[in-house]
């Protein structure tokens, strides 16, 4: 009995969480407190009555209260695993809740900010059409009267160029034949005069000194000179040079050869070189003044093309007299008839086709030397040149470029303002 006792106590402590725990449930646990009253009833009962039973009645209740508190805490576990779930569950509810309200919100600021961007959009492109409408309209009427103010100018250069022209015709032109005239007059005035004198001197009583004997001197015959060339372009007569002339004007004009031989043009030839050439060749005879094209080089090659004519016409007899006032621009020179007639540098040169001088004086020489042999000079007379020596309109064929008046205008007025 002292035995069972004994193991009746040790067994009574390990029974008592069961009843505490049984003891502390909540109501979910109501359905399950009859039974466990019952369990622990019948172990105070067993404890009380444990002097009468006997061993072998106690060790099966003993073994069915274990497994009645092995099946409790089971439960109990379950519940709290069910409490944990259910408390999870609530806060993950509780925060989708929360984050669906925070979606509810940033979906509104997204409208409210997307609404205000459109419309701040919208203003912007208002106002941006706004000024570029009004800077097209500004750009157009500016544009209308540069229009305007470009055809008035071209108007008026249309009108000045064609009032040039004129003055040209009639001063220039005029100009030039006119001195060519009183130089001829004043040529048969001097002649004449000359003759009466010799006239007068033959009427007079001269006693005459009696002369030394001389030897006779055998005259050598003069050796044969070449027989001189009168170019006339402005008469009837030449029509047949005047339309040979014509043809080769219109070649250098629509079939220019860039590689032909020397002495024949090999540049580009406008319509307007081609008038002042023919105006040169039939309306001022081969003996005038052009007013400048604006820049030597177009002087250069209105006077290649008269040369390269000449040439043609006349093969080698031609030789072509430069005048200019420096030696920079004879090199221009130079280096333009190089370019535009196809010509070496041995073509330069005293005996040469082409002769440059600085001074009036040493071409008129040199023309009167040529116009002796047979040769037949072309005098070219460059924009610099302000004077023209009277002596050089005896030849039969000068060619002057005069200055823009204009360009002498404004000269003037440059030097009278530094003056």
């Amino acid at each position: 009995m002292n035995s069972d006792e004994h193991q009746n106590q040790d067994r009574q402590p390990e029974q008592e969480p069961p009843v505490e725990a049984s003891q502390n449930l909540e109501e979910p646990l109501a359905a399950i407190e009859p039974a466990a009253e019952l369990n622990i009833n019948q172990t105070t009962d067993i404890e009380t009555t444990d002097a009468t039973v006997e061993p072998t009645a106690i060790e099966p209740a003993a073994e069915e209260d274990e497994n009645a508190v092995a099946e409790l805490e089971q439960v109990v576990a379950e519940i709290q695993y069910q409490e944990q779930a259910s408390q999870q569950e609530a806060e993950l509810e509780q925060r989708v809740a929360e984050l669906q309200r925070q979606e509810q919100a940033l979906r509104q600021e997204i409208a409210t900010l997307q609404a205000a961007q459109t419309k701040m959009l919208q203003e912007q492109l208002t106002q941006t059409q706004a000024v570029m409408g009004r800077l097209v309209q500004e750009a157009l009427s500016d544009m209308e009267q540069r229009k305007q103010a470009l055809q008035i100018a071209v108007e008026q250069l249309e009108r000045r160029r064609e009032r040039i022209r004129d003055e040209m015709k009639r001063t220039f032109a005029g100009t030039s034949q006119e001195l060519a005239i009183r130089v001829q007059g004043f040529k048969d005035y001097l002649v004449g005069s000359l003759q009466d004198l010799a006239a007068s001197a033959e009427q007079l009583d001269l006693v005459k000194v009696p002369e030394p004997q001389q030897k006779p001197v055998v005259e050598e015959a003069p050796p044969p000179t070449k027989q001189q060339i009168q170019p006339k372009f402005a008469e009837q007569g030449f029509q047949s040079t005047a339309k040979q002339i014509r043809g080769l004007l219109d070649q250098y004009r629509s079939r220019p050869d860039y590689y032909g031989p020397p002495w024949q043009l090999r540049r580009t030839f406008e319509p307007v070189h081609a008038e002042r050439v023919s105006n040169w060749f039939f309306t001022q005879g081969g003996r005038g003044a052009l007013r400048t094209m604006g820049s030597r080089l177009q002087n250069i090659l209105i006077s290649s093309a008269v040369m390269s004519v000449l040439s043609t016409l006349y093969g080698d007899r031609v030789r072509a007299l430069i005048l200019a006032n420096s030696p920079e621009r004879l090199g221009e020179w130079r280096r333009g008839l190089q370019d535009c007639l196809g010509i070496s540098r041995s073509e330069f040169g005293p005996d040469r086709g082409v002769v440059l001088f600085e001074s009036a004086e040493a071409l008129v020489l040199k023309a009167d030397r040529l116009v002796t042999e047979g040769d037949l000079p072309l005098i070219i007379i460059d924009e610099t040149e302000d004077k023209i020596s009277l002596s050089l309109l005896q030849f039969p064929m000068w060619l002057a470029f005069a200055p823009d008046p204009q360009q002498m205008a404004a000269t003037e007025r440059f030097n009278s303002s530094n003056w």
